[in-house]
């Protein structure tokens, strides 16, 4: 998708219909700038894309029911009809498209009243006409680009750290799965689950009573795995909740007068906490290990003892070593001749003596065995102080482990109970409800661990049932087919499960590379991104040679999403251009825009230049909406040259005492803040030359 031009129509502050802004620009000038104060209208037109799009508006946008610009409104007549769009022009796998959203308000009885949107979409063919698809214009829409992803390419800069939270990680990660096409296998998925199920439920009409019995135990705990799974995702939307209350709490607490200092020791312990308890579980997983691979040499002592026995016994009776080779001896009877020169015919008092030495010859082969597993044997006792050692430095580690965690525990529990006791209410209050959410955190994970037990002891129910029902001798035609067809569909999907797990996998490290590789051009700091099964974005430092969580700072997380997201923007974008890779990508283009509100706010002057360097790396077209201190220096700087078009809002306000304002572009100085000429305030959009 590449967008081509933007106009509004009474659209909020813009009054009247304003001039096309051109965006289209080119692959050397693909960044378009627009100017503007602190409620100028920079979130306004961010959501103008987000509304004609998606009928969607960002966080920031404020009273999303009243669209209507309220100068309009008080020129017209009581009942009169004001008209506010927003029409797009975008350009996608060839085509171009236009798209306008709109709506209507008037007065009645001095209440401004608005209408439902009205949505329309045209399509230009080769002959130059505009006409309609046959579909909805949202199908059409989100076959280009999904809804559930446009806060990757149209988002608030000021608020972009958000992306990062913990509660966002579910809609990040469906969003990325729809991105990079997962959501196909996903569909694929359910849909022959549904198909299986009904192909079962035929088999149940025409199978045999013990085929019956099968297929309605394995149903009954299809069913229980559905609900305790449907149970799991409420678990850890409510674990989501209690630790984002916890981390709020916490955060109150280190700001909290007095009390920061705990709080600040606490989070010390908690960290000191968790690192001995991973310590504590890398010791239990090495005796584990140790025992498992190693604990059967002390069982073998006697064994060893007897094989010892045994050869000691050999040699004293002088079987042992062996002097003469079975396949000697068959050769001198094969030739009947003995070394001594006398004939060796069968049947003769010679032959039988000679013969006689194959039993003691066959202790040749005896002795080969003995060599070898003595040196086996001596191996094997060798081991046995060695594994007592290792046994014993765990153990010794595990309780050293234990007797910290106990201290680390009682020096929290001091904690807890100096804030539980605090002369200042608010500690108080605060504790109390920190115990009360980690007591819920402690219920819930507790039951999640329960459920994931339940769903492992069903899941292998459900596969030994499915084995029995596999095996089951069908008696008629039609059940045989019908068997063939669940087994077939059960076959289906457990290979695009797969592959959607290895793809997902797959996917996941190559993205983390890339945002490690976006991260560390732009942070001047030496941490690492980390990005988990979940999408969690987290900072680790190495840089003291064991990776420990870090906490982020607001610029830290803006440098992190949007990290993320010109990672994601970056990839998708190679993906797609190789056929094997963007097999089941989801937007069908290599050409992805982003359109960005105050990118710049929360960074100093280095991460700016540095992010202004990166971003047009990572994106085909850029529409960066910026006010005139987060534009001098750096950023003007490093996206003058890649500039196509550039524009200013110019706020008129109906204060007496505004103080006006203007900015210096392209040598000549344009009007940010104006005296409105009449009661209202409004934007223009005025181009720069």
């Amino acid at each position: 998708m590449k967008l081509l031009s933007l106009r509004l129509c009474n659209f909020r502050q813009f009054y009247g219909e304003t001039p096309e802004l051109d965006l289209g620009g080119t692959a050397q000038r693909k960044i378009t700038i627009i100017h503007g104060n602190n409620g100028a209208g920079k979130t306004t037109l961010l959501n103008a894309f987000t509304w004609v799009l998606f009928n969607q508006f960002t966080a920031a946008f404020k009273e999303e029911d009243y669209l209507v610009n309220k100068r309009a409104i008080a020129e017209v007549s009581v009942g009169h009809p004001v008209e506010c769009w927003v029409e797009l022009l975008f350009e996608h796998g060839g085509k171009k498209y236009r798209v306008r959203r709109g709506r209507k308000a008037y007065l009645d009885r001095s209440v401004v009243k608005e209408s439902d949107t009205d949505t329309k979409l045209f399509v230009a063919e080769a002959d130059g006409r505009w006409i309609s698809p046959s579909q909805e214009p949202e199908q059409v829409i989100n076959r280009i680009l999904p809804e559930s992803l446009h806060q990757y390419f149209f988002f608030d800069g000021e608020r972009i750290e958000k992306i990062v939270q913990s509660n966002k990680r579910k809609e990040i990660s469906e969003a990325t799965r729809t991105l990079i096409g997962l959501e196909v296998l996903k569909r694929s998925v359910d849909h022959l689950k549904t198909v299986k199920k009904t192909l079962q439920d035929r088999l149940k009409t025409i199978g045999d009573a013990e085929t019956q019995e099968l297929l309605e135990r394995k149903d009954r705990l299809e069913r229980e795995v559905e609900t305790v799974g449907q149970r799991q995702n409420e678990i850890e939307e409510e674990l989501n909740s209690h630790r984002q209350i916890e981390a709020e709490v916490s955060q109150r607490l280190r700001e909290l007068e007095g009390v920061s200092q705990l709080q600040l020791r606490r989070d010390d312990l908690e960290a000191q906490e968790k690192a001995e308890q991973e310590k504590l579980r890398q010791a239990r997983a090495n005796l584990k290990l140790a025992i498992s691979t190693k604990g059967y040499t002390v069982l073998l002592k006697d064994a060893t003892a007897k094989f010892r026995q045994l050869v000691d016994g050999l040699r004293e009776r002088g079987e042992l070593p062996a002097d003469i080779k079975q396949q000697f001896v068959r050769d001198l009877l094969t030739r009947q001749r003995c070394i001594c020169g006398s004939e060796l015919c069968e049947g003769t008092h010679q032959y039988a003596q000679v013969k006689s030495f194959l039993d003691r010859a066959g202790l040749a082969d005896v002795e080969e065995t003995v060599i070898r597993m003595g040196a086996q044997v001596d191996g094997l006792e060798a081991q046995v102080p060695k594994f007592w050692q290792e046994v014993e430095q765990e153990q010794r580690n595990i309780q050293q482990l234990i007797t910290s965690l106990g201290r680390i525990e009682d020096a929290l529990g001091e904690i807890r109970e100096q804030l539980q006791n605090s002369p200042i209410e608010d500690a108080q209050n605060l504790q109390a409800r920190l115990d009360d959410t980690k007591g819920k955190l402690s219920r819930l994970t507790f039951e999640q661990g329960e459920n994931n037990q339940k769903l492992k002891d069903n899941t292998a129910a459900i596969e030994q049932l499915e084995q029995q029902i596999q095996k089951h001798q069908l008696a008629e035609e039609k059940q045989i087919v019908a068997q063939r067809r669940v087994d077939a569909a059960n076959e289906v999907i457990k290979r695009l499960s797969q592959v959607q797990d290895n793809y997902s996998v797959w996917f996941r490290a190559q993205l983390e590379k890339r945002i490690q590789e976006v991260f560390g051009r732009i942070s001047i700091t030496p941490y690492t991104p980390r990005l988990n099964e979940k999408y969690e974005l987290t900072l680790e430092d190495s840089t003291t040679g064991r990776p420990t969580p870090v906490a982020a700072s607001q610029g830290e997380n803006q440098i992190l999403s949007l990290s993320f997201i010109g990672a994601i923007v970056d990839k998708v974008r190679e993906w797609s251009k190789d056929k094997n890779s963007s097999l089941f990508m989801g937007p069908d283009s290599n050409v992805f825009p982003l359109v960005m509100d105050s990118p710049f706010g929360a960074l100093d002057s280095v991460h700016r230049r540095q992010v202004a360097r990166s971003l047009p790396q990572l994106a085909n077209q850029l529409v960066v909406l910026v006010s005139k201190t987060q534009w001098r220096g750096e950023v003007e700087k490093e996206m003058d040259e890649l500039i196509g078009k550039m524009y200013v809002l110019l706020y008129h306000s109906p204060k007496e005492d505004v103080e006006q304002d203007e900015i210096f572009l392209k040598g000549e100085h344009y009007p940010l803040v104006r005296r409105s000429v009449n009661e209202y305030e409004w934007t223009e959009i005025v181009e720069v030359n």
